[in-house]
């Protein structure tokens, strides 16, 4: 969820490098304007430039970071900085966002709940021109389906926007996926709340631990994210409108809300954690409680046992008839007479008879 690639030791900048085990690359397009939409899957790069000066808004969408001449050649049509292209592929990064010569380079992580994974963070890298956006992912799969039906069926402004409301409706759809993921989360935390309570098992420190470590890196991502989206709100810059800019306040309200059930989220960890040790502490201390009381009620048994096991030769009980079932009796009595005293204490038996 949160392996970090670094270039080696004195690389020059804009070094990266490629893991083993990145996917290949996938490049879905969607050209469209208020009139027209052309959606495909790029199989030769040298479309690209015909395609973006063609329509009003060009959207292009890879998904894996396996191939590196892929990787080069966009660079080139787009004239992108290399600094740059080594943060899409030296992941994950900070989010933040950074001015060029005419694009905005943004960069942002996506949280999402994949069947085969615990919820994973992924970054999703933007690159935001006057009439295109550019949009890098490590995997394949991601969040913005809805979106992409948005545009398919002319729901809402987004086809007579330009390029800036595309790039924050991304964002909106990445930063809103992190609703659903803290809602599953959120009911994992009641079920072990419940659990610690009714009956703590050293399982629930360990899923407890896990959700901590979940919402630690959820934290690191949201703020950073809501720095990012206040530096869009706080510096003008061309390619973000005045309208656009409207609609970042509503990502950056989101950010804040996130934010506040990520904070809530951890103290319930901490109660979780503090319940369960609470319990287990009760229950060791019950336990000793009744060992306790099962000692003290044979110590008499055992101080009238010892007595007469001692091998002295003048002990005038031995030679009585009775002797012995007396002894027995005086002993059955001197143990209910414990249990009775400590039952009336309230030291035994249960709550019910307590009452």
């Amino acid at each position: 969820m949160f392996r970090r690639r670094y270039p080696p030791v004195a690389s020059m900048p804009g070094t990266y490098i490629l893991s083993p085990d990145s996917l290949k690359p996938k490049i879905h397009a969607m050209s469209y304007s208020a009139e027209s939409l052309k959606e495909f899957d790029v199989k030769d790069l040298s479309l690209i430039p015909a395609l973006v000066s063609e329509f009003h808004v060009t959207w292009l969408d890879v998904q894996g970071l396996g191939d590196r001449t892929v990787l080069d050649k966009l660079a080139e049509i787009f004239s992108l900085h290399k600094l740059a292209m080594a943060d899409v592929v030296n992941v994950p990064q900070r989010p933040k966002v950074e001015s060029y010569d005419g694009y905005l380079f943004l960069i942002t992580r996506m949280a999402e709940k994949r069947p085969d994974t615990d919820q994973d963070v992924e970054q999703v890298s933007m690159f935001l021109g006057k009439n295109f956006v550019l949009t890098f992912q490590e995997n394949y799969g991601d969040v913005l389906d809805p979106l992409r039906e948005r545009i398919r069926n002319e729901k809402g402004p987004i086809r007579h926007e330009g390029a800036g409301y595309l790039a924050y409706s991304i964002l909106d759809a990445v930063i809103d996926g992190f609703f659903p993921v803290l809602e599953e989360l959120g009911e994992d935390l009641a079920t072990l709340e419940q659990d610690a309570l009714d009956a703590p098992t050293p399982q629930i420190m360990q899923e407890s631990n896990q959700a901590r470590k979940t919402l630690l890196i959820l934290r690191r991502v949201i703020w950073p994210q809501r720095d990012a989206i206040n530096s869009l709100l706080r510096d003008p810059h061309p390619l973000i409108s005045d309208l656009v800019r409207v609609y970042l306040r509503d990502c950056h309200d989101h950010c804040l809300q996130i934010a506040d059930v990520i904070e809530s989220y951890r103290e319930i960890v901490g109660s979780i954690t503090n319940t369960y040790l609470s319990a287990v502490s009760n229950r060791t201390n019950e336990i000793m409680k009744v060992l306790t009381i099962m000692a003290s009620i044979f110590i008499p048994l055992t101080f009238i046992a010892g007595i007469y096991g001692m091998n002295f030769e003048y002990m005038p009980e031995l030679h009585f008839r009775y002797a012995y079932p007396i002894l027995l009796l005086v002993m059955a009595v001197a143990g209910i007479g414990m249990v009775l005293y400590f039952r009336r204490q309230g030291w035994i038996g249960s709550d019910k008879d307590k009452e």
